[in-house]
């Protein structure tokens, strides 16, 4: 059963980087995969080929040069916000191998995207405030912070996954006391 540990921890980190940008933990996968740096689950081989890993470096670019234009990054926001949730879950299920299909889905969707979701919240919060407090112009910063994120817990995820999960846990940590204390703030200006 402790064998499916490294998997799990792997596919946490990658829901977390997905959470900052959906593409580039699915580019660093493909690369992973292809290098031999880690076993992809039963039917997820194709996220290793060269056409996959093309599309996926395609959208990694353009992903993140969209979210370098003010006002289109909010907008990228809405679409990828419901998007974070489906690609945490293929994270974690991609990263998950030799575990029963039900236990695998299972825990690809609540723990993958569910922590893919919870990070795609608060960096959504995170720019929502960038923009209604600077018209828009930090945005970029955040935008840069947000791309490292994804790059830093990607590398982590697939070198040091142990790292990785501790990393995680202590930002989905932070992210719900910053999404309830924007909420209790909400609540007190209405």
């Amino acid at each position: 059963m402790i064998e499916f540990i490294p998997g799990l921890l792997l596919g946490i980190g990658l829901s977390a980087a997905v959470g900052f940008r959906i593409f580039v933990p699915f580019l660093f996968m493909s690369l992973a995969g292809k290098f031999g740096l880690m076993e992809m689950s039963a039917g997820m081989d194709w996220m290793t080929s060269t056409p996959a890993l093309i599309a996926f470096a395609t959208a990694t670019i353009l992903e993140i040069g969209g979210y370098f234009i003010p006002w289109v990054d909010n907008l990228l926001d809405g679409i990828t916000t419901p998007a974070a949730f489906i690609g945490g879950t293929v994270m974690m299920s991609s990263a998950i191998v030799e575990m029963d299909p039900l236990m695998q889905w299972s825990l690809a969707i609540i723990a993958g995207g569910g922590t893919a979701g919870l990070i795609k919240g608060g960096t959504a919060t995170t720019r929502l405030a960038s923009t209604a407090t600077t018209g828009g112009v930090a945005n970029p910063l955040v935008s840069s912070v947000e791309t490292m994120g994804a790059v830093g817990l990607s590398i982590f995820a697939v070198f040091v996954p142990a790292l990785c999960g501790i990393i995680v846990l202590f930002l989905l940590m932070y992210t719900i006391y910053r999404l309830f204390k924007w909420r209790s703030r909400r609540r007190s200006l209405a």
